[in-house]
């Protein structure tokens, strides 16, 4: 059995809770086993723009409570993988060590910091995950997200082609679905300027959605709660700003996955979605 240590961040234990069950019941049937960070903090993102030293400080904590366990740690937020990794990486500049220390932190095993589909990618790999799939969802056009810090900064997150990515369409795509494949990939959520320019991040979020409805999308895959966010959650402020419709659903990959490996949509919390999932439903 892999043993990782599960960092949840603030966002998916208050607004993501379906993605944290579907995530913990497929992990059972991988035979991956977490072990929670009890006293994990904040991963320090959002005060990332006013203080980065602080930031990273903050991300680096959790880093070191990871490290006394012995376990590398596995994330279910873009952001938080991109704050941990960067904090990960700076522990081995002597000074940013040397404060990180004064502090009363510790660092005694260096481990890794990846992100959940990362490590599914990696560590279980296409062809067992494929093999496993005992309910092939042939029906469905899924468009896959891969947000911004799920590949960049590159030198954090050389796995993939940040110009051309392709691991989380293939993870998609070994459920059976018909994957879409479209140039605007690289498009951002807009989650990153909600807080600062709402206008600019519904107008960034109907750019994507206007892709996906344009392609005939049953649903869009996201792996980031905030992503979530900006394209369920906010998909009704886009709708009335435009003066459209989507009403198309956004799963988190491992309910995607759940499904194809024989959960139901309960063990996949799928009736926490936001926008109804029936239709999906009904093709399977």
């Amino acid at each position: 059995m892999k043993r990782y240590a599960l960092f949840l961040g603030c966002t998916v234990p208050v607004r993501a809770q379906h993605y944290e069950l579907a995530t913990r019941n497929v992990a059972k049937i991988l035979g991956i086993e977490f072990v929670d960070l009890k006293d994990g903090s904040c991963c320090g993102f959002p005060v990332k723009a006013l203080d980065t030293e602080t930031s990273l400080m903050l991300a680096a904590r959790n880093v070191g409570l990871a490290s006394k366990l012995g376990l590398d740690i596995v994330t279910l937020c873009n952001s938080c993988t991109a704050m941990l990794s960067d904090a990960q990486h700076k522990l081995k500049d002597n000074e940013f060590h040397r404060k990180f220390s004064e502090l009363g932190f510790s660092y005694p095993v260096e481990i890794k910091v990846r992100h959940l589909v990362r490590v599914l990618y990696e560590d279980i790999g296409i062809e067992k995950l494929k093999g496993m799939i005992k309910k092939p969802l042939k029906n469905l056009r899924i468009l896959a997200h891969y947000g911004c810090h799920y590949l960049r900064p590159s030198y954090l997150h050389a796995f993939d082609d940040v110009e051309n990515p392709h691991t989380l369409d293939e993870l998609v795509g070994i459920t059976g679905v018909m994957v879409i494949n479209y140039s605007e990939k690289k498009l951002c959520c807009g989650g990153s300027v909600l807080g600062i320019d709402e206008e600019l991040a519904i107008k960034m979020a109907n750019q994507k959605l206007s892709v996906a409805k344009t392609h005939n999308t049953d649903a869009i895959i996201s792996i980031c709660p905030f992503c979530t966010v900006m394209y369920e959650d906010n998909q009704r402020k886009v709708e009335m700003k435009f003066n459209t419709s989507y009403n198309i659903p956004v799963l988190y990959y491992p309910q995607l996955l759940g499904l194809g490996l024989g959960l139901s949509p309960d063990e996949c919390g799928l009736k926490f979605n936001r926008i109804k999932v029936d239709n999906i439903l009904s093709k399977l």
